[in-house]
């Protein structure tokens, strides 16, 4: 079958939306309104009086009556400080935002003249960390505003993060699957087909095009990042077309390769597994053996926990970094003692290699029941209670402790950066995602459909975009979103996920929360408390800490 013939359920290339020659966007994404990205000495100062920024953050240090974190967002500044000096910064408001926006910490209310004020070493450094300032809040929002859009921009140039999925086909039936109307429905039977050679070195003439776009060199010394995903990756059958792809690249030059996969098949790639091979690899299991059982399983109703346990024995032996992700909702979560009794039986638990983490389960498709799921917040909540009472559950992460780390990160001064972050994940950066047709998604949960695709890789090996779509994606960012744009955790959420969002309002530009500023908080605060119990240099804070 021709690649480039049009697809039953979807539009082929004729009916798409004007293809162009590939450029990375060269402008910001700035709201009507809004001054140039220059910004003057004067700008900065702002001309109002003193106050609290509105991107402070207070979190609260649970067992410590006295003092909290201060977090600025778009400073990045982390640090201690006295209760009075937090009462003093909230006394200096500007105005209460909404929930989420708000969603801090609420001390007593404030009556004038009973909050005193810091010393004059003390306000320098609040001034000098952007606690305070003296712009108005709409001088500030502008300035947040065009330092996000110019950090966005200059994200945009990054070197690209491809991702491959080599066929939608899956061996699996896993009822709550986001692509099971790939499988289930007879109409999109088309997509299920793996990719040839041919494809192989179209996708591949793409990947330079869209390097130079980046103003990478072709000699550039770079380590590129590819990650195999599906469908199934690594189905038995796609091997030959796996290994040829993993030739080619590595003739490229040095690459690191991933793969999301379910594991069922994986022995068929033993060989290719490893450091100089396919280094990581994420792998889900939904439970204990039984209920994991019920839950991924092949078209015939039987399970797959046996194989995949094999596989994961398999994989660490060949020194790969195994992610084990464990997709949670209320029905399944009280078996994560058990689950974590089952990787000590395997000696999965002794290897440095592997690093289980749950994740909630979200409404992906008809099957999903709302109210069985949780929200990430509800998840984090019923981990830690369930940490309490199970010490073995916490050897098991959650997505948020990415979050934890990287505070952790600064605290104990290892941090190169605050970590900046102006959009959710690299759909709105610079992920690329390939399928076997030559279509190229910038979300791996929006693939299938050339309605939703970016661009194209011809057959000539020429990159063609849809402007209105590529902008679609890599505009959306915290300053695309009015919420967003006001909001202090903005700079770490990124405004969430784009399909969550659409899912929830019907459009990607939405903001989608999730319970953040409730995550953020929590996580920060385990990550100073993990700090303050450990040893090593810290971060100075102690200026801030008056009595």
């Amino acid at each position: 079958m021709s690649t480039d013939q049009p697809r039953t359920g979807a539009r082929g290339l004729e009916d798409m939306v004007k293809l162009e020659p590939f450029e990375v966007p060269s402008a910001p994404f700035l709201p009507a309104g809004l001054a140039p990205l220059r910004l003057t000495a004067r700008e900065l100062e702002g001309r109002g009086t003193l106050r609290t920024s509105s991107y402070t953050i207070y979190v609260d240090l649970p067992g410590n009556a006295d003092e909290m974190l201060l977090v600025q967002a778009y400073t990045g500044a982390y640090d201690l400080a006295s209760k009075r000096v937090a009462t003093y910064l909230r006394s200096l408001e500007a105005r209460q935002a909404p929930n989420p926006l708000y969603g801090t910490w609420t001390p007593e209310p404030v009556i004038e003249g009973e909050v005193s004020r810091p010393s004059d070493e003390t306000i320098e450094a609040l001034k000098k960390r952007g606690y305070l300032v003296t712009l108005t809040p709409e001088e500030e929002e502008s300035l947040f505003a065009r330092l996000s859009a110019k950090h966005h921009l200059a994200t945009l140039r990054n070197a690209p993060n491809y991702v491959v999925m080599p066929t939608y086909e899956c061996n699996l039936r896993c009822p709550y699957c986001f692509q099971d109307h790939m499988r289930t429905d007879a109409r999109n039977s088309h997509l299920l087909r793996v990719m040839d050679r041919s494809m192989v070195d179209r996708i591949l003439a793409g990947m330079s095009t869209i390097e130079a776009a980046h103003g990478l060199k072709a000699d550039a010394d770079l380590t590129r990042t590819l990650t195999f995903f599906g469908g199934e990756p690594l189905l038995a059958r796609s091997r030959p077309i796996i290994q040829y792809f993993m030739e080619r690249m590595r003739a490229r030059g040095r690459v690191r390769l991933n793969a999301i996969t379910n594991a069922t098949e994986l022995d068929a790639y033993a060989d290719l597994l490893g450091a100089e091979g396919i280094a990581s690899i994420q792998v889900t299991l939904d439970g204990i053996p039984e209920e994991h059982d019920r839950r991924r399983i092949y078209p015939d109703g039987s399970g797959s926990f046996a194989r995949i346990a094999r596989n994961i024995t398999l994989a660490l032996e060949r020194g790969v970094a195994v992610s084990v992700r464990m997709n949670i909702d209320r029905g399944n979560i009280e078996q994560l003692p058990a689950l974590a009794e089952v990787f000590e039986a395997h000696g999965w638990s002794r290897e440095a290699r592997f690093s289980p983490y749950v994740a909630p389960i979200h409404e992906g498709n008809a099957s999903v029941d709302a109210k069985s799921t949780f929200t990430s917040w509800q998840l984090t909540q019923a981990m830690e209670e369930l940490r309490q009472r199970h010490p073995a559950v916490s050897a098991i992460g959650l997505m948020d402790d990415s979050l934890q780390f990287k505070a952790r990160q600064i605290f104990d001064q290892k941090a190169q950066s605050t970590g900046f972050s102006t959009a959710f994940c690299g759909a709105h950066t610079t992920m690329y995602v390939f399928d076997a047709f030559g279509d190229i998604y910038a979300c791996w949960e929006r693939t299938g459909d050339t309605r939703q695709r970016i661009g194209h890789v011809t057959p000539a090996g020429e990159v063609l975009m849809s402007r209105l779509h590529l902008h679609a994606w890599r505009g959306r960012n915290v300053v695309s979103n009015p919420v967003c744009r006001k909001c202090r955790y903005a700079t770490s959420c990124g405004g969430g996920c784009a399909v969550m969002a659409e899912g929830a309002t019907g459009t990607l530009y939405k903001n989608f929360c999730d319970g953040y500023a409730q995550r953020f908080r929590a996580k920060v605060a385990q990550a100073y408390q993990e700090h303050v119990s450990g040893s090593g240099p810290g971060l100075d804070v102690s200026r801030l800490c008056e009595t």
